[in-house]
C-alpha cells in the first residue's frame, strides 16, 4: 500500500478482515432480532455471503495470475452475488457490487476513487431495492458515502476519507431506530447496517490500522441497545428494505437465482411489484439474484419462468419461523448445502433384484440421525437434509422425487416452512406427486404407520390426512434472549415450551417445562404421546416426563423415540 492508496491485494486483505468480522460478531448481529429464540439471520446470512467472497478470491491467488484489480473486483462480485443469503447477503452483494464497478479499471485507490465507491455502493443498493425505507441498512450505507464525499471534497486524505465514512455511518445506525418504528419498539438498531458498518471497520483496519471490535464489544452493544423485548403480537422483520408496514403481513419469502437478459429485468421488477414487498433484484449479465416476501409463492416462481430461468429456489414462511431456533443447524445445513440420504429400503422386504419396486415411494425432510433411522425403518425411500429454518430448495425435493424407485410419490415436508417447496417441486416433476402437508415430525411417523407401498399415491394421501387433523405437537428449547410475552416475562437461559400458536409455557427447568407444556396439550381423550429425544435430553428429565404422564393421563400410551435433533430436547406428538 502506498503513503495514500490501496492496491488490489489491500483491497483482498479488506475482504478477508471483514469476513473475519462477521464471523466474530455475528451473534451479536443475531441478536438485534425481536424474538427470543436463537435463529441464523442477518449476522449469519452476512458472514456466508462474505465466505463466498473470500473462497473466490482463494481460487483467485490459486491460479498464480498475479492480482489485479479487475480480477479482484470481479471476484468480490460475482461471489457476493452467488453467494448472498437472505435479504441481508443480497443487499449487501449489491453494496458491495456498486463499490467495485467504480473501482475496477483502477490500479491504485486513493481518497477520491474511495469516496466515489462509497457513493456508488450506496446508489446501488437503493436502485436494487423496489421500495426503499430508511431506517435500514440502505440509511447506514448513504451515511458513509457522504461522510466519505464531505471529506475527499475537503481535500481529505485516504485514511481521512474512510474515518469519515466510518463516523458517519456510525451515527446513521444510531439513528435507525428513530427513522423505523420497529426498531424503536424492539430496542435495537437496524442489523444489517450493523453488519455494513464492520465493512467500514474492516477498511480503515487496513488502511490505517483501526481495531475492528470484536464479539464481546459487539455483544456489549447490543445488551444495551436490547432492553426486554416485547413480542406480545408477531414481531416485524426489521431485516428488509422496503415497506415496513406489510412486511409482517405477508407470509413468505422467495429467493432464487435467475438466468435472464438485463433488458427484461424492468419488466419482471414491474410484475414482483404487483405480488408483494421487500423486492431485491440485484445482478447484471443475465444473472440475477432475487428476494422477495408475497403470499403467492407460485406466482413469484412463474415470473421467472416469462423471462429466464429460475434455479436455487428457496421458499421460508416468515410467520411459522417465529420460535423456529435453528441457527446453528442452519448456518452447518447452508454451508455443506441439503444432502439427500437414499436409504437402503427402496423396494419392499423381500423382493429380488429386478422385481417391481413400490407403487407410491416416500421422500420426507428431516434433520437428526435417530429420526432418519425411525424414517428409514418406516418405509421412507428418500430423506432430505433439513427442517426448521432448514429449508431445503425447490431442486432439492425435485431431485429426490426423480430418484425414487416409483412414479408416485408422496412428499412430507414437516414443516410448515417447507410446504411451498414441496408443493412447487411436485408441479414440475414428471411423476405424480403428491404433498402430505406435514407440519412436525411427529405428525409424519403417525402418518407413516399406515402407509402402503402397493396403494395408489391418492389412496395413501387419503388415508393420512385424516390423521393430521387430529395430530397435536409441542416442543421445548431454551431462550437466548430477555423477552416480554403474552404469559409474561422470558429470561434469556430459561426453558420455553412451544406449540402452532407461539410460547405456551416458560420455566426454569427442562422437565418442569416439559410437563407445563404437556399439561396444555394432552387431555382424557388422548390415546398416544410421542416423545422425540433430542439433544440435551437426559435420562432423568425423559423420566420425570414419563412418571407425570402416567400420574396425570394416565389412559395416554406413551412411547419413547431417540431423534437426535439439535437444539430441541423433546418434540412431543398427541394423538
Amino acid at each position: 500500500m502506498g503513503k495514500n492508496t490501496l492496491i488490489a491485494e489491500n483491497l483482498c486483505e479488506v475482504m478477508t478482515v471483514f469476513s473475519h468480522a462477521l464471523a466474530d460478531n455475528k451473534e451479536a448481529l443475531n441478536r438485534l432480532n425481536v424474538y427470543p429464540v436463537p435463529d441464523g439471520d442477518t449476522g449469519t446470512n452476512m458472514s456466508l455471503t462474505l465466505s463466498s467472497v473470500v473462497s473466490r478470491l482463494d481460487e483467485l491467488r490459486e491460479q498464480d495470475l498475479g492480482l489485479e484489480m479487475e480480477s479482484v473486483c470481479k471476484a468480490i462480485s460475482q461471489g457476493s452475488l452467488m453467494g448472498a443469503r437472505g435479504n441481508s447477503g443480497v443487499i449487501l452483494s449489491q453494496l458491495l457490487r456498486g463499490f467495485t464497478d467504480t473501482i475496477r479499471t483502477s490500479y491504485e485507490i486513493g481518497p477520491e476513487q474511495i469516496a466515489q465507491a462509497l457513493v456508488r455502493a450506496s446508489e446501488s443498493a437503493y436502485e436494487a431495492v423496489l421500495r426503499p425505507v430508511e431506517g435500514t441498512i440502505l440509511t447506514v450505507a448513504n451515511g458513509a458515502g457522504e461522510g466519505a464525499k464531505q471529506s475527499s471534497e475537503s481535500g481529505g486524505d485516504l485514511e481521512a476519507v474512510v474515518n469519515s465514512a466510518l463516523s458517519q455511518a456510525k451515527i446513521a445506525l444510531e439513528n435507525t431506530p428513530k427513522l423505523l418504528p420497529v426498531l424503536a419498539k424492539a430496542g435495537v438498531v437496524d442489523a444489517g447496517g450493523s453488519g455494513y458498518v464492520l465493512f467500514l471497520h474492516a477498511l480503515a483496519n487496513v488502511v490505517s490500522g483501526v481495531p475492528v471490535p470484536k464479539s464481546a464489544q459487539m455483544n456489549d452493544a447490543a445488551s444495551q441497545m436490547a432492553g426486554p423485548i416485547d413480542i406480545s403480537t408477531p414481531p416485524t422483520f426489521h431485516d428488509d428494505c422496503s415497506s415496513a408496514d406489510n412486511i409482517a403481513d405477508l407470509r413468505y419469502e422467495v429467493m432464487y437465482m435467475l438466468e435472464a437478459s438485463d433488458e427484461l429485468i424492468g419488466g419482471f421488477k414491474e410484475l414482483w411489484g404487483s405480488l408483494g414487498d421487500s423486492i431485491v433484484v440485484v445482478g447484471g449479465d443475465g444473472l440475477w439474484n432475487c428476494h422477495i416476501h408475497t403470499d403467492d409463492v407460485g406466482g413469484a416462481i412463474e415470473a421467472a419462468l416469462d423471462v429466464g430461468r429460475p434455479r436455487q429456489i428457496r421458499v421460508t414462511d416468515l410467520i411459522d419461523q417465529v420460535g423456529k431456533i435453528e441457527e446453528i443447524e442452519e448456518e452447518r445445513w447452508v454451508r455443506e448445502g441439503a444432502s439427500v440420504s437414499y436409504e437402503t429400503h427402496s423396494f419392499q422386504e423381500g423382493t429380488k433384484v429386478g422385481d417391481k419396486g413400490p407403487l407410491t415411494a416416500v421422500v420426507c425432510v428431516a434433520n437428526g440421525d435417530g429420526i432418519r433411522r425411525i424414517f428409514s425403518s418406516l418405509g421412507v425411500h428418500a430423506i432430505i437434509n433439513g427442517g426448521q429454518s432448514m429449508n431445503p430448495s425447490t431442486q432439492d425435493v425435485l431431485d429426490a422425487i426423480e430418484k425414487v424407485p416409483a412414479s408416485q410419490v408422496l412428499v412430507l415436508p414437516n414443516n410448515s416452512n417447507i410446504v411451498p417447496v414441496a408443493n412447487q417441486a411436485s408441479q414440475l416433476s414428471s411423476k405424480e406427486v403428491v404433498v402430505l402437508p406435514t407440519r412436525s415430525i411427529p405428525q409424519a411417523f403417525e402418518a407413516l404407520m399406515i402407509y402402503d407401498p402397493d396403494a395408489s399415491v391418492q389412496t395413501n394421501f387419503k388415508a393420512m390426512e385424516e390423521i393430521l387433523d387430529s395430530a397435536i405437537f409441542g416442543e421445548v428449547t431454551r431462550a437466548v434472549r430477555d423477552a416480554d410475552t403474552e404469559i409474561g416475562k422470558v429470561l434469556a437461559g430459561q426453558w420455553i415450551g412451544l406449540d402452532s400458536k407461539g410460547i405456551r409455557v416458560v420455566r426454569d427447568e427442562l422437565a418442569l417445562a416439559s410437563c407445563s407444556l404437556l399439561d396444555l396439550l394432552v387431555d382424557e381423550s388422548a390415546e398416544v404421546v410421542t416423545i422425540i429425544e433430542g439433544d440435551g435430553s437426559s435420562t432423568a428429565d425423559t423420566r420425570h416426563i414419563t412418571v407425570w404422564l402416567s400420574d396425570n393421563r394416565p389412559d395416554a400410551e406413551i412411547e419413547i423415540h431417540h431423534g437426535g435433533q439439535p437444539l430441541y430436547p423433546y418434540l412431543f406428538g398427541i394423538g
